[in-house]
């Protein structure tokens, strides 16, 4: 079988015309030995084979393996192979630097403005995984056997314009499902031809910007609120405008005569991210008269309101008022994991079939095999069965969590939110610094968010998002306790009492 590797000598040789065979082949490896293609430690082909692939004789191969290895650019282990040595030799031929870039190259390279912004104010971590990471749910638990059995089950009666794109909105076969799903467990009353199918809550905002914002329109988001929605609104050109939140949720500001009308609304009603309060029914039914009054968009990003841990589930803002001017956004990257990538939006029938084409004309929906087997896993009672499961292995993990917070720290590091949810907040005094605490924390390997990266104004509360999900119940407290250190570090104020000594490992 021909290799990459085969293919990029046979190119080398060709461009070299000089010399004996064996020596353009030993200057083609060498060339690509220093040049990084062939890395440190990787495997050369045995001498016939190459031999075959190349079409040349075993002996030119052995006669440029030997000058290489004589000159300490290969080894061989017997029995295993010739391999790149970790270390060059010295003396050796390094690669030609290329030249600093004109002034004209520079401009070229240069980001835009909006590109710019947005780097600035990024937020997305290289850690996605381990105490306390906030929004990751435990992917450990995912019922992988199950899911594997019925993927094998669709793949088997696969029909081929299932590896094509997929129909506008995504599977007729998963909206139908969610369709199900949503009407008994958010109330939220729909037809398929409403749904469509995203790959994550960022590209259906992304989506509903461009559909529904001119540059310089006006959006209100919560204050505080998820910095990932904030960057991709801002890099639509929308002018973002804070609305306080309280313990009553999003509280709407009334609207002056000077003042614009939102075109969008963004709420995360049911468990307000990151503070965890809930919309009080007023609010819900002030925030749906003004936005039917101005002639604005309520988007509900119902992202996690499966994991709540008591009381009665809340219905969908979506569902108090009959045709509401609301678009419903779920996710299933919090109930069963990020990298499925798969999110929907329900949309007002006004809207359905203008967004379901403008998905297909610009993201090209796939993932076919992916959607099947979700919507026959959601319809044969599995998606429900892992929720339950869940929540109740959240909800230890949740408790243990807030009796470390109350023992070491007092009832007043604990924030009030609805019991609900894959974090807690633990609040800090106004003059903590808690963006400090979190890079500190980082370096000991516990990775948390601080609460005051959250907002849009200078005032803000300062606190640290500690995720639960994705930390088992034995890692949480020798965690909290590393976390503590930081803590006290800084702030030895905070803590209510004297920490126990680290553990020695002795080994």
């Amino acid at each position: 079988m021909r290799s990459l590797l085969t293919d990029m000598l046979q190119g080398q040789l060709a461009a070299i015309s000089d010399g004996t065979l064996n020596r353009r082949l030993y200057r083609a490896i060498r060339q690509g030995i220093l040049e990084g293609v062939l890395r440190a430690g990787s495997r050369l082909p045995a001498t016939r084979d190459l031999a075959q692939q190349l079409a040349i004789s075993r002996n030119t191969v052995s006669t440029a393996y030997d000058q290489l290895q004589a000159e300490g650019y290969i080894s061989t282990r017997a029995g295993s192979g010739t391999f790149v040595t970790a270390h060059l030799p010295d003396g050796a031929m390094t690669t030609v630097k290329p030249p600093p870039p004109t002034a004209a190259q520079q401009r070229a390279l240069a980001l835009s403005a909006r590109g710019t912004a947005l780097l600035h104010s990024a937020g997305a971590s290289p850690h996605q995984w381990g105490a306390f990471m906030p929004g990751v749910p435990d992917v450990a638990g995912f019922p992988h056997a199950v899911w594997r059995r019925i993927q094998a089950r669709v793949i088997k009666r696969i029909a081929p314009h299932a590896l094509t794109y997929s129909p506008l909105g995504g599977s007729p076969a998963l909206r139908q499902a969610l369709v199900d799903y949503l009407r008994i467990a958010r109330s939220v009353i729909c037809d398929p031809e409403q749904i469509v199918i995203t790959e994550g809550t960022h590209q259906a905002i992304d989506l509903l910007a461009k559909m529904l914002c001119n540059p310089g329109d006006r959006v209100w988001v919560e204050e505080p609120s998820y910095w990932g929605i904030r960057n991709v609104l801002a890099v639509n050109g929308v002018i973002l405008t804070p609305v306080t939140v309280d313990d009553a949720g999003l509280n709407p500001p009334p609207l002056r005569k000077t003042m614009r009308a939102p075109k969008l609304i963004f709420v995360t009603p049911s468990h307000q991210y990151p503070t965890g309060a809930v919309m009080s029914l007023a609010r819900r039914q002030r925030l749906l008269a003004l936005a039917q009054e101005q002639g604005s968009w309520v988007v509900e990003d119902d992202y996690d309101s499966e994991f709540r841990f008591s009381g009665n589930p809340i219905p969908a803002l979506q569902s108090l008022t009959p045709q509401a001017p609301v678009i419903y956004i779920g996710t299933f990257s919090k109930t069963l994991y990020p990298g499925l990538r798969i999110s929907y939006m329900v949309l007002p029938q006004s809207l359905a079939a203008s967004v379901s084409r403008a998905h297909a004309e610009l993201y090209r929906g796939g993932h076919w095999q992916t959607q099947q087997t979700l919507a026959a896993f959601i319809r044969e009672g599995h998606y429900a069965s892992h929720i339950r499961r869940m929540r109740l292995l959240y909800g230890k993990r949740r408790t243990l969590l807030t009796q470390l917070v109350l023992h070491w720290l007092g009832p007043e590091a604990l924030a009030p939110d609805s019991n609900a949810g894959l974090h807690l907040i633990l609040a800090l005094t106004a003059n903590t610094d808690d963006v400090r605490l979190a890079e500190e924390a980082a370096r000991q390997g516990i990775h948390v968010r601080p609460l005051s990266s959250y907002y849009l104004r200078a005032r803000r509360r300062r606190g640290l998002l500690l995720g639960y999900a994705c930390v088992d119940e034995d890692g949480i407290q020798p965690a909290f306790l590393t976390l503590l250190r930081c803590i006290a570090r800084h702030y030895p104020a905070l803590l209510r009492q004297p920490l126990p000594p680290p553990l020695v490992d002795l080994e």
